[in-house]
């Protein structure tokens, strides 16, 4: 279980994972070493499980984003999860309940690249197609509270 300082630090620290002891000490009211101590234990607990950057997409020229839901033809289901897994434009990807047994996320340079990338897909599955026009809520934690 966490308490309040904790969910103080983590909230922080999902803002700004670069964030110093020494700023999240001022945050908590804490000292740099009691709050060095609270992350180690967040951290063994497996309450924090890394940090990480947040990287735009198209500063690498992948200017569309596209939700995928994808129906796996009959008996493909393994084949359709190790073709996700290989196509490194799948950057996202869950194994969901429903008709659709797979919702990916998938960044591409072009239409045309989007085209070639679910035409190999097809051979193996149904897809369904969003392009993503705006996310206006990024991913973030649901309360902790």
């Amino acid at each position: 279980m966490t308490d309040e300082i904790d969910q103080l630090l983590i909230g922080a620290l999902m803002e700004d994972s670069r964030k110093s002891l020494k700023a999240l000490a001022a945050l908590s009211g804490l000292s740099s070493p009691s709050v060095a101590e609270r992350i180690r234990k967040l951290e063994e607990r497996e309450v924090i499980k890394g940090y990480t950057v947040e990287v735009d997409p198209k500063a690498f020229g992948y200017q569309l984003q596209a939700i995928i839901r994808i129906r796996p033809l009959p008996g493909q289901l393994q084949e359709v999860e190790r073709q996700i897994q290989n196509i490194p434009q799948f950057t996202e990807c869950d194994k969901v309940t429903g008709e659709d047994c797979f919702i990916a996320r998938l960044c591409v340079r072009s239409i045309e690249q989007l085209d070639t990338l679910l035409d190999n897909l097809n051979a193996y599955a149904e897809t369904n197609t969003a392009i993503i026009k705006k996310s206006p809520v990024k991913r973030r934690l649901p309360p902790m509270a």
